[in-house]
């Protein structure tokens, strides 16, 4: 078909001014490349899914329906060879709220929570906000890129012996895809120490390495399976965050119990928009998502190759997402995340998930912004 990723739209003077990302810099001449939002308009499939169901003039309570369901089965048999029952899946209002219904559906209220740093930002404060501790080992970055320190890791867990393990799967902000090896190694720690994961894997469909395949942590088989909540959404991949829809698969039903019982009271329902185009994405975004691929692949290799080219700067390659992690500690400035904003481009900052020292750039937009905002850096890295 051909989709114009080229084509610019605006998100901060147009008609509609509610871009987080944009109003962050809201009067002020800095290139936005920080939040995971891209600049892309939805598939021409959503924007037509929620063109009818806006016309349809009713927006009561809504719940899912049995063809949304079978979008879903469908989706994860076809991409990852994983079947699951339709029972098992908890719809969401977004993934963060996956998150924090995990960390109070296990364990006891002052018991641990385990991740790996650099990580999302979330995966750091959630488990605080909800009563518990947050236990972590540092990824190491190898010669060609991030790794688990499976010892380290074991050593924590014996130590800090939490209920629950908070897996980013693909990784944010290293660009990790786990291999089936790597998850293996989760696997057996998760049933040695006897914990429940959480594996969010909204970045599942925008693996970047040509052969790589996404592999869900529950798909490795029965006992991580019955351990194992995992977290999706359509919101990364189709770029519709803002329609608020995700969901848990959960194949436990004790686990699925307490997991409901969690939300009770709390968690509100899943808007209906975001229902419509969750469906419609699963059912007809495939092509859509094939040029993004194509399009983020041409945008990592242009990050890839201007961050080769300056020695304060060291990256690894980008396997999955559209996030490029930064390691700007050899530029010798206080703060590299506010140097760069200082010289019109906008980054996440290091420091929020765990890293100081690094920035993280969100290569999800236009070509041409894109090269405008490295060309920016390369004036910040002169001064």
């Amino acid at each position: 078909m051909g989709f114009d990723f080229d084509a610019p739209i605006d998100r901060a003077y147009g008609e509609y001014r509610d871009s987080t990302k944009w109003n962050k810099y809201a009067g002020r001449d800095i290139l936005p490349l920080w939040v995971a939002d891209m600049d892309f308009a939805a598939p021409p499939a959503v924007v037509e899914a929620l063109h009818r169901r806006v016309a349809h003039g009713v927006f009561g309570y809504g719940q899912p329906w049995p063809s949304l369901h079978d979008a879903v089965l469908e989706h994860l048999e076809r991409e990852y060879g994983w079947r699951i029952d339709p029972s098992w899946i908890v719809w969401l209002p977004g993934l963060v709220t996956g998150l924090a219904v995990a960390c109070r559906a296990t364990g006891t209220p002052d018991g641990a929570v385990f991740t790996a740093t650099p990580v999302y930002p979330p995966f750091l404060h959630v488990p605080v906000e909800a009563g518990r501790r947050c236990a972590s080992v540092p990824l190491g970055r190898g010669s060609a890129r991030w790794e688990w320190d499976f010892a380290a890791a074991g050593a924590e867990l014996r130590r800090s012996r939490p209920s629950l393990w908070l897996l980013c799967h693909p990784h944010n902000p290293v660009g990790r895809a786990w291999t089936d090896a790597e998850l293996r190694q989760v696997a057996t720690l998760a049933e040695k120490h006897d914990l429940i994961v959480c594996s969010d894997e909204i970045h599942c469909d925008l693996l970047l390495e040509p052969g790589l395949r996404h592999r869900p942590l529950a798909s490795l088989g029965p006992e991580i399976a019955r351990r194992t909540i995992t977290l999706m959404a359509p919101s990364k991949t189709f770029n519709v965050p803002g329609l608020g829809c995700a969901f848990a698969v959960i194949s436990d039903s004790r686990l699925r119990r307490d997991f409901r019982a969690a939300m009770h009271g709390i968690v509100p329902h899943v808007n209906i928009l975001g229902l419509a185009a969750c469906e419609a994405a699963l059912r007809e975004g495939g092509t859509w998502r094939a040029e993004l691929l194509d399009y983020l692949r041409g945008n990592a290799a242009a990050v890839a190759d201007w961050s080769s080219r300056h020695p304060v700067l060291r990256t690894t390659p980008v396997e999955a997402t559209y996030l490029a992690w930064i390691d700007a500690r050899a530029m010798d400035v206080p703060d590299p995340a506010r140097h760069f904003e200082a010289h019109g481009v906008g980054l996440s900052d290091g420091r929020d998930f765990g890293a100081p020292g690094y920035v993280r750039l969100n290569f999800g937009c236009r070509r041409a912004l894109l090269e405008e905002a490295l060309a920016r850096m390369e004036a910040a890295i002169r001064r």
